[in-house]
């Protein structure tokens, strides 16, 4: 997502890659979402099994991560037209209304444009908000962490310097913090190898207790793209706990195309080794959804879901609309093997 296209790519992209560059700048309209299906009568049967239609957020939104917090839910993304750090809530993951620039003052080490990817925890009795930008002298896109008492914000980085930049490996990009059953603060983050032709790997790390420093000298390398359909890089990780394995689900390929998605690893241990039990992607795309990827899991009582960009198939790498939030549903084998269905605009079942 935050890289240079392939050269099939970029004769349909060029006009707007510095825009749209994936954690890149993006250019989202102050306003935009989805009203729910069950907010007018349904004119027949069909319609009435409609619980919401996709993209619940209809306006450019790359890279979204929710949070449930102060009884709501909270989506965070890329830099867009409403500040550095766009933030939208909701009462149902469906409906979204537009809080504002979580991040009005930038950190001094960056530099204004490409903030990129921010993902949010609670630790302690503070969010801490974990996000890619320039790093002012290099140029190069490394980490920080922000920290506001409010989901909302304010986000305040005061720091001189990074939080993590591999600067030797192309910059640092899309931190994921998570936090095991034990209390435990980890982040995970891929190095931006393919900025600069070498290979990309997802890294963690444990952190802290609070969050604001790294545990151990080195961080352990989880996956890296090793599979055809994955093409030069694997990005966007995000790691769910379930039944004592740990998945992480990541994105790969180029997300200005639809040669992107999603697929996952599995792991008995939280550092590993992962495997990659598919040799395809979860989800890719389909007549409705192009490039579907960099998202999360959420789990709510109408089940549990994938929250993801996906381009307009017609609009592949066009800043209007760009790359809309959608909510897929995700469900699991008895073998516990994650299914994600395929990206529709409407779905039957209310998160």
């Amino acid at each position: 997502m935050r890289r240079p296209l392939s050269a099939a790519t970029t004769a349909v992209v060029l006009g707007s890659a510095l825009l749209l560059a994936a954690c890149g700048p993006s250019d989202p309209p102050a306003e935009g979402g989805n009203t729910p299906a069950d907010s007018t009568e349904p004119t027949d049967a069909e319609e009435s099994d409609v619980a919401f239609t996709n993209p619940v957020y209809d306006s450019n939104f790359p890279d979204p991560f929710v949070l449930r917090a102060d009884d709501h839910w909270y989506a965070y993304a890329t830099q867009g037209t409403f500040g550095t750090f766009p933030i939208l809530r909701s009462e149902d993951l469906v409906t979204w209304s537009v809080v504002g620039n979580g991040m009005p003052t930038l950190a001094p080490w960056t530099a204004a444009g490409r903030h990129w990817a921010p993902e949010v925890a609670k630790i302690g009795d503070r969010y801490l908000a974990y996000y890619t930008a320039m790093e002012r002298e290099t140029q190069q896109q490394c980490l920080g962490v922000a920290v506001s008492d409010s989901p909302e914000g304010p986000f305040v980085d005061e720091s001189e310097e990074p939080f993590i930049c591999q600067f030797d490996e192309g910059g640092s990009i899309d931190a994921s913090p998570f936090i095991d059953a034990d209390g435990t603060p980890y982040l995970m983050w891929k190095n931006d190898g393919n900025h600069i032709g070498t290979r990309s790997w997802i890294y963690i790390q444990e952190l802290a207790e609070d969050g604001l420093s790294l545990v151990g000298d080195e961080p352990t390398s989880l996956i890296t793209h090793d599979q055809d359909w994955e093409g030069d890089l694997v990005e966007g990780p995000f790691l769910w706990p379930r039944d004592g394995r740990y998945y992480l689900f990541y994105s790969a390929n180029d997300y200005g195309s639809d040669a992107y998605g999603v697929s996952y690893a599995v792991a008995e241990d939280l550092l590993g080794p992962y495997t990659k039990p598919a040799e395809e992607p979860l989800m890719s795309s389909n007549d409705v959804a192009a490039g579907p990827g960099h998202g999360m899991v959420v789990e709510t009582e109408g089940g549990t879901w994938y929250v993801h960009h996906s381009w307009p198939p017609d609009a592949v790498g066009s800043a209007v609309p760009g790359r809309q939030m959608w909510l897929t549903p995700l469900t699991w084998t008895e073998d516990g093997t994650p299914v994600l269905a395929e990206p529709a605009h409407d779905v039957e079942t209310q998160p």
